[in-house]
C-alpha cells in the first residue's frame, strides 16, 4: 500500500523530486520503491519522454484502485471512530490568513470547551494549494475563498460547504482635518488610477481580481507594494502610503483606522470549507467544520465596523 501511494503521489505532482520533497523521502529512495512495485506488478508502470517520467496505461489503473482503496480506509476510519463515546484525534487544518484570524482563535476555544480530547494541527496556506493537498490527503480540512469571477479549482474528492461571503472593497487612508491629501479626493474606485497600490503576489486570485476591477475601471493600477500578508495592505493603507482593495474579515478582530469606499456591484468573495467525502462520516473533521461555521455565523455584521471609520458610498450615476 505504501508503494501505491508513491505511485498516487507521483500521478498528482508530476516529478519524483516533489513527491520526495512533500513526504520527505529521498528521491533515490523513491525511485527504488517505484521499482519495486513495477517488479510486484510485472507490467512498466512509468516511461520516461525526454527528461520527465509518465505514467503508463497500466499506471493509471493502479492509480484509480489505490484512490478507491484510500477512500476505504477512511471511511473505516471514521466508521470506527463514529463508534466511541469521546471525539479524539487529530485533525490537520488548513486556512489562509485573514480566516485564520477572524474565525480560527474562537473556533479553537469553542472544540477545547466541548472536545477536549481532540487536537487540531493548523497551517497557514494559500487556499489553491491547500484545497490541492486536502484532495492530496495531505489535510484533512481547508478554509477557502474564491473571488468574483475567479472559481477555485474543483476537485471531485472534495465536498464544499459555504462558510461566510466577505464583502470587498477599497481602502483608503484616513482623511487628516489638518492636511488636504490626493487620496482625501477619492470617493471611487476611478479616482484611485493615479495612486499607488499595494496587492497580493501575481498568480493569486486575489491579485486577478483586484487588476481586473482596476482595469473595468478603466486604469491599469500603479502596483508599487506586493505582499501575501494583508495586515501589511492595512498598515501600507493606515500610514498613508497606499491604495488597496480588501475584503471585510479583515476587520473580524481589528478597529478599523481607514476610510473605505464601496466598489461598484457591491463585489463578494465566498469562504468556503471543504473535506473528503470520503471522510464526511469522521466526528473529529466533522466536529472542526461545525465550530469554524458557528464562529463565522457569530463574526459581528461589517455594519458594526462602519462605525469606527469613514465610509464613503459613491452616488451612481
Amino acid at each position: 500500500m505504501r508503494r501505491l501511494r508513491l505511485l498516487r503521489e507521483l500521478s498528482l505532482r508530476g516529478t519524483i523530486a516533489e513527491v520526495a520533497y512533500e513526504l520527505s523521502y529521498s528521491p533515490s529512495s523513491v525511485s527504488q520503491q517505484l521499482s519495486l512495485l513495477e517488479a510486484e506488478a510485472g507490467v512498466k508502470l512509468l516511461q520516461r519522454n525526454g527528461r520527465t517520467l509518465s505514467l503508463t496505461p497500466q499506471a493509471q489503473v493502479l492509480v484509480a484502485h489505490t484512490e478507491q482503496l484510500l477512500d476505504s480506509m477512511e471511511r473505516a476510519e471514521a466508521d470506527l471512530s463514529a463508534t466511541l463515546s469521546t471525539v479524539s484525534g487529530t485533525v490537520r487544518l488548513a486556512v489562509f490568513q485573514t480566516a485564520m484570524l477572524a474565525i480560527l482563535p474562537g473556533a479553537l476555544g469553542q472544540l477545547r470547551q466541548q472536545h477536549p480530547h481532540l487536537r487540531v494541527e493548523m497551517s497557514q496556506q494559500e487556499p489553491e494549494r491547500a484545497l490541492h493537498e486536502t484532495a492530496a490527503r495531505n489535510f484533512d480540512l481547508v478554509v477557502a475563498e474564491q473571488y468574483p469571477g475567479h472559481a477555485a479549482r474543483h476537485f471531485e474528492n472534495l465536498d464544499r460547504r459555504t462558510l461566510t461571503h466577505d464583502a470587498l472593497r477599497l481602502a483608503l487612508p484616513a482623511t487628516d482635518p489638518t492636511e488636504v491629501s490626493e487620496f482625501d479626493r477619492v470617493i471611487r474606485i476611478e479616482d484611485a488610477a493615479h495612486l499607488p497600490w499595494v496587492m497580493e503576489p501575481v498568480g493569486a486570485a486575489s491579485r486577478h481580481w483586484a487588476e481586473q476591477a482596476c482595469r473595468t475601471a478603466g486604469f491599469e493600477p500603479d502596483v508599487r507594494y506586493e505582499t501575501a500578508d494583508l495586515q501589511a495592505h492595512v498598515q501600507l493603507v493606515e500610514s498613508g502610503n497606499a491604495v488597496a482593495l480588501l475584503p471585510d474579515l479583515v476587520w473580524a478582530q481589528r478597529r478599523r483606522g481607514l476610510r473605505i469606499a464601496d466598489l461598484p456591484g457591491a463585489p463578494v468573495r465566498t469562504v468556503f470549507t471543504a473535506m473528503r467525502h470520503s471522510s464526511e462520516r469522521n466526528p473529529a473533521i466533522l466536529a472542526v467544520r461545525e465550530c469554524l461555521h458557528d464562529q463565522a455565523q457569530s463574526l459581528p455584521s461589517p455594519h458594526a465596523a462602519e462605525r469606527n471609520a469613514e465610509v464613503v458610498t459613491p452616488a451612481t450615476d
